[in-house]
Order: structure tokens, then C-alpha cells, then sequence
């Protein structure tokens, strides 16, 4: 199963532009709450770089894209339908929401930090975007409050029968939320089990913290109203991940690379123009190149590779089957790029690429250094390694 980011939202604040911009997905944009019904599912891609250049040679990548040193790892991204407030309770399409939520392993909220739309996504102005985080997050809490609390019922009809592991049961009535169960044990290991009941919620909110990260995504900042709220949005939430974006000029950027008009890495600060513009598309990119100085990005890419990389703990790992010329078995260099936990060993790699391969695993070479790694040697994004196995 890919790894899956959902793009979550009120509506009306720029989640499908942010959604087609990382995966140039045709999708309903327009402004008007509710354009997305069904959740849009595509593939985007994270950015890391490369070790080609570092190796001196060049990459032959099968599974992944490398463009000018930067290898780009495919993930599932999902837009969902917008959420409003009293969405646990079924307001708006808030069920349907939280359901096409399970999967997801972090989440990115695309807030309007222009303040134009109000809670539920009709226009406005002054709108505080502070306000959409608090209730937005406090609307999937209650939805991880309720599904824990059926849990914790189920748990006390098994007290009745006997002794019970508080952890089983949550594990089984949690399994389709993608929660680890040694997450869900270590929480459990500091609240005690007896002191779940009585401090619910406050388990609920920990466990979802733990379990679905979220990044703000402060969308729409190619409007004047937008700096303003933006410093209101961090001096509100000084310990969150929040990532100034313009998801309308990344789009515009991703499009006119496809066309041939610019010639554009994402997440890089700046563009070069190498095809036949119109007065229009010039004084279009003058406006995006006038952000790109002011921000260095439009953020968009930015925010894709924060969720994953410092949000959700994934790094990317390089398995080769030749340590010398960094290659696999038919001569490709640098194939493959991992996507994987952090704190990950080289079994767990091995288990990542085919389960024959770990069930006859023997040890690990660094590629680099040529060395063996030890059985409990924690993977580093970046990190070259040939696994040996036997048969």
C-alpha cells in the first residue's frame, strides 16, 4: 500500500488547486463550497536529493523521477470532501470526510490565510484563519474520541469475562485508522490504563497528534490580506509546522513546465523561460517571479515534503544489489528510492522490498563505505545499502 497524504479543509480555500498542483490531476475547481464530493486520489511525488551527483555517476531510476540531482519518490495523495464545523456529527459531508480519512498517515491542512471565507467556506472578509485550525482539529479529535470510546466499551465487556489487554481491543477497533500498535502502546504505557477513562479525550487528542500529524498549509498567500494573518497564525501556534503557499502560481508553474513554456523543478525558488510567451503568460510569471523573491517558493512542494519527511518520520533509502557501481541486478544505477520510517534497520528495508529477501537475510553493506552494518544500525535518508541474503 502506498504511502497516502490527505489534503484536508473547509471549503472554498484552494484544496483541489493544492491537490492538482502536486499531481497535475484534472479535478472541479471553482469557487464555491462543496466542489469536491467524491475524494480525488493521484499521485504526487516527495523531493530529496539525489545521491547521483555526491556518487558521481548518473541514475537510471525505475520507480522514482530524478531531475537535475533532485529525486522525486511517488506517494498517494487524496483531496477530500470539505469539513465544517459539527462534521463528526454528520454536518455537511463530514462523515463521508472522516471516512475517506482512515488511510492517511498525515495530513495537511490548506487554510485561506487570505481570511476571505468564513467557517464554512462562504465568502467573506476579515475572517480570522486561526479560528479553521481550532475547529477543524478539534472536529477529527472528536471523531478519534468516538471511535476510542466504542473501544473502551468493548474493553469493559471483556473485564467482565476475565483480564484483558487495553491495547488488543483498541488495536483491533482502531485497525482501520492506520494506527501502529506500538504507538498506540506506548500512549497507553503513559496514561496507564486505568487513567484512559477518566482523561478520554485528552487521549483521544494525543493519540491523533501521534497517529495523523497535521501541517498547516497557510494558502493564498499571492493576497494582500494574507502576511497579516500569517503572523497571526504562527504567534497562535508557535509549535506547529506552518508553511506559507500559493497553490494558484505552483499550479501555473507545473502547467507551463508541461507545456514546454519554463523549464521548473518543484520546490525550487526560481524558473527559467525557454519557449514563446504571450503578453498575458509575461506578466503572469513577473507576478509569480516577484513571490518566488519575496517567499524563495510557493511553498506548495515545501509543504508536501515537511508532512512527510519531518511530520510523518519517513526518509528515503537507495537498496542497490552491486555496492560498486551502485547498481542492480540489470545494470540500472541508483534504481530504486524507499520510502520508509525513520529508525528503520536493514531487516526492515529488506521486508520493504520482498519478504523472500528478509526471510533469508544475512547482513547489509553501506555502499558508500563498503562496510557491514550492524543488525540494529537505524537507517539514514540518503543511505546507499546492499542487502545480502542466502537461499
Amino acid at each position: 500500500m502506498s504511502f497516502l497524504v490527505g489534503i484536508v479543509g473547509k471549503p472554498n480555500v484552494g484544496k483541489s488547486t493544492f491537490f492538482r498542483a502536486l499531481t497535475l490531476s484534472d479535478v472541479k475547481i471553482a469557487d464555491y463550497p462543496f466542489t469536491t464530493i467524491s475524494p480525488n486520489l493521484g499521485t504526487g511525488f516527495v523531493s530529496t536529493s539525489c545521491p547521483c551527483r555526491e556518487l558521481g555517476v548518473k541514475c537510471t531510476p525505475r520507480n522514482s523521477i530524478c531531475k537535475d540531482g533532485v529525486r522525486f519518490v511517488p506517494i498517494s495523495i487524496m483531496d477530500v470532501a470539505g469539513l465544517v464545523p459539527g462534521a463528526h456529527q454528520g454536518k455537511g459531508l463530514g462523515n463521508k470526510f472522516l471516512d475517506d480519512l482512515r488511510r492517511a498517515k498525515v495530513l495537511i491542512h490548506v487554510v485561506d490565510c487570505s481570511g476571505t471565507t468564513d467557517s464554512t467556506g462562504n465568502p467573506t472578509s476579515n475572517y480570522d484563519p486561526s479560528e479553521d485550525v481550532l475547529w477543524l482539529e478539534h472536529e477529527i479529535d472528536l471523531w478519534f474520541l468516538d471511535v476510542i470510546r466504542r473501544g473502551l466499551k468493548r474493553y469493559e465487556r471483556h473485564l467482565r469475562h476475565g483480564r484483558v489487554d487495553v491495547v488488543s481491543i483498541l488495536s483491533e477497533q482502531l485497525s482501520g485508522l492506520e494506527i501502529g500498535r506500538d504507538v498506540l502502546s506506548n500512549l497507553v504505557g503513559e496514561f496507564g490504563e486505568e487513567s484512559i477513562s477518566t482523561n478520554l479525550e485528552e487521549f483521544a487528542r494525543e493519540l491523533r497528534r501521534r497517529a495523523k500529524p497535521i501541517l498547516i498549509a497557510a494558502n493564498k498567500m499571492d493576497l494582500p490580506s494574507s502576511e497579516e494573518n500569517l503572523k497571526k497564525l504562527k504567534e497562535r501556534f508557535p509549535d506547529r509546522v506552518i508553511v506559507p503557499c500559493s497553490a494558484e502560481y505552483e499550479l501555473a508553474l507545473r502547467l507551463a513546465s508541461e507545456k514546454g513554456l519554463i523549464s521548473y523543478v518543484p520546490g525550487s525558488r526560481e524558473f527559467g523561460v525557454i519557449g514563446e510567451l504571450s503578453s498575458e503568460q509575461r506578466k503572469a510569471l513577473r507576478k509569480i517571479e516577484a513571490y518566488l523573491e519575496r517567499f524563495g517558493t510557493t511553498g506548495v512542494q515545501d509543504a508536501l515534503n515537511r508532512a512527510v519527511f519531518d511530520l510523518a518520520n519517513m526518509i528515503v533509502v537507495y537498496p542497490v544489489e552491486n555496492e560498486y557501481k551502485f547498481t542492480d541486478s540489470k545494470g540500472n544505477v541508483l534504481p530504486d528510492a524507499i520510502l520508509i520510517p525513520r529508525g528503520s534497520t536493514p531487516r526492515d528495508l529488506a521486508s520493504k522490498i520482498h519478504e523472500e529477501l528478509a526471510k533469508y537475510y544475512i547482513a547489509a553493506i553501506d555502499a558508500r563505505t563498503k562496510q557491514r552494518l550492524s543488525a540494529s544500525y537505524s537507517l539514514r535518508s540518503g543511505d546507499v545499502i546492499k542487502i545480502v541474503a542466502g537461499r
